[in-house]
Order: C-alpha cells, then structure tokens, then sequence
C-alpha cells in the first residue's frame, strides 16, 4: 500500500496566490461593473458634442454680435 503525499508548502502558497489574484480580478470586475453604471446614469440619451445645438442657423456668439 502506498500512502498519500501531503501538499507541499509550495502548492499550497501557489492555490492561496491564485485564490488572491480570482479574488482581486472580481473585485476589479465589480469595480468596473460600478462605475459603468453610474457613468451611464450621468449622460442623457443626448450626445454631449451636441447638446443644446438645434437644427438650422445658429445664433451668432456674443462676440460677433453687433446689435
């Protein structure tokens, strides 16, 4: 009969830094997944480019005005 070799100390440092680096990269995904929606919360259907811009002739600057 043979016996059954324990974990290294080795393996079980390696499985406790993939655990870490799992446990890291889900938190970086929430994180992300967070800040995703509150930055589609900010903006309007509207692009930002073009906000406040109507179709057809544009008022003239302030600086332009003669009036």
């Amino acid at each position: 009969m043979s016996k059954k070799s324990r974990p290294t100390f080795q393996k079980r440092a390696k499985e406790l830094a993939r655990q870490r680096k799992r446990e890291a990269k889900e938190a970086r995904r929430l994180e992300a997944k967070e800040r995703r929606a509150k930055a589609k919360l900010r903006f309007s259907d509207e692009d930002p480019d073009i906000a406040g811009i109507r179709p057809g002739p544009q008022p003239l600057p302030e600086q332009w005005d003669d009036e």
